[in-house]
C-alpha cells in the first residue's frame, strides 16, 4: 500500500484542517516531492525515512512534520463526526492512558478536555508552529532555532496521541470506510520515522505497542 493510495482515498473525505502546502521552487518543496516519490514507488518504509545523503536533517524533519500533520488531519477528519464531547469526554487511549492539554498560554496547567476539544487545540497549536517563520523558516537565509528538535518532538508526540485515540476509540469507523490499510500505512511511516530519529519516547509509544509489534517489524 503506497502513500499515493492513502492520499487518493482520503482526499475524497473531508479534512479536519486545511492542508499545509510547500511553495514550489523551494528546497522544502523539493524534499517533499522526493520523499513522496520514494513512498509512491513502493520502497520499504523503513528505508524511505532515512536521511538522504548530503541533505540537512532539520529540513528533512521539517518536511515530514508538515506531511504528518496533513495526513493525521485527513485521518481524524474521517472520524471527527463520531468523536464528540459525549462519546469522548476525555482525550484518552483506552482506560490506561489519558492526555491532558497545556499550552502555556490559555491552559497554563494541564487540563482534562473532551477529545474533540483537545484535538482542535492541538491542530491550532501545530499550525501556529509550522506557520511561524522563526520556528519553521522557509528561507535558506533564516537558520532553524536552537530548540527546533525539541519543538518537533513535542509536535510528533502529540500527533501520536491522535493515532492512539483513533485506533483505540474509532477504528470501527476506519474499518467501515475500508480505510484500515491506508491508516496502517500512514502509521507505519510515522512510526519508522520517529524511531529513526528518536523523536517520540518509548513511554509515549506504549499504548500501541502490541499493534506496532505486529505491523511494524524491526
Amino acid at each position: 500500500m503506497s502513500l499515493h493510495g492513502f492520499l487518493d482515498f482520503f482526499q475524497k473525505e473531508k479534512t479536519f484542517r486545511p492542508r499545509k502546502k510547500f511553495e514550489p521552487g523551494t528546497l522544502r518543496y523539493g524534499l517533499h516531492k522526493a520523499a513522496q516519490a520514494s513512498l509512491n514507488s513502493g520502497v520499504n518504509l523503513k528505508e524511505a525515512v532515512k536521511l538522504p545523503p548530503k541533505e540537512d536533517m532539520n529540513d528533512w524533519i521539517a518536511v515530514h512534520v508538515v506531511d504528518f500533520f496533513n495526513r493525521i488531519n485527513l485521518i481524524y477528519g474521517t472520524v471527527c463526526d463520531y468523536c464528540s464531547e459525549k462519546s469522548c469526554p476525555k482525550m484518552s487511549g483506552g482506560p490506561k492512558f489519558e492526555y491532558l492539554w497545556a499550552d502555556g498560554v490559555e491552559y497554563k496547567k494541564p487540563a482534562q478536555l473532551p477529545a474533540p476539544k483537545y484535538v482542535s487545540l492541538l491542530m491550532d497549536w501545530i499550525e501556529s508552529q509550522i506557520n511561524s517563520e522563526k520556528t519553521f523558516p522557509t528561507s535558506l537565509d533564516t537558520p532553524f532555532p536552537k530548540n527546533f528538535m525539541s519543538i518537533c518532538r513535542k509536535i510528533l508526540t502529540r500527533l501520536f496521541r491522535v493515532f492512539v485515540h483513533v485506533y483505540i476509540h474509532h477504528f470501527d469507523r476506519i474499518v467501515a470506510l475500508g480505510a484500515e490499510a491506508h491508516v496502517n500505512t500512514c502509521y507505519k511511516h510515522f512510526f519508522y520515522f520517529v524511531s529513526e530519529f528518536n523523536l517520540v519516547s518509548p513511554k509515549e509509544l506504549e499504548p500501541l505497542k502490541d499493534m506496532t509489534e505486529k505491523i511494524c517489524p524491526q
